[in-house]
């Protein structure tokens, strides 16, 4: 239990990284390819695609990070992103300071 608890709060630190969530991603569209959209708005660090271990398939939302706060704003200026059809959901990921935070191990 308490294992499963560190892994959750490792994850909710890990996303905290990134600049932005995306929501509504196609179940063809692989990390490669949400890479290769989102690095026309910018240079994109890393894609983190998550998988579910029962299904196999990925789960349909992922998080981008970019190399600048300006990447960022291109993407978030387009009004709207569709990816083989399907519109794209995204949100911008907010970043907490540490004295911000409510629990200091989170």
């Amino acid at each position: 239990m308490a294992a499963a608890r560190a892994a959750r709060a490792v994850g909710r630190r890990s996303r905290q990284l990134f600049d932005i969530f995306v929501a509504e991603v196609p179940w063809t569209v692989s990390s490669k390819e949400l890479k290769e959209y989102f690095s026309q708005f910018g240079s994109v660090q890393r894609c983190q695609l998550p998988f579910d271990r029962d299904t196999g398939f990925h789960r349909r939302f992922c998080w981008i990070k970019f190399s600048t706060p300006q990447d960022v704003q291109n993407v978030l200026q387009k009004d709207s992103h569709i990816l083989e059809g399907s519109k794209l959901t995204l949100k911008q990921q907010t970043r907490r300071r540490r004295s911000q935070r409510r629990n200091p191990r989170e």
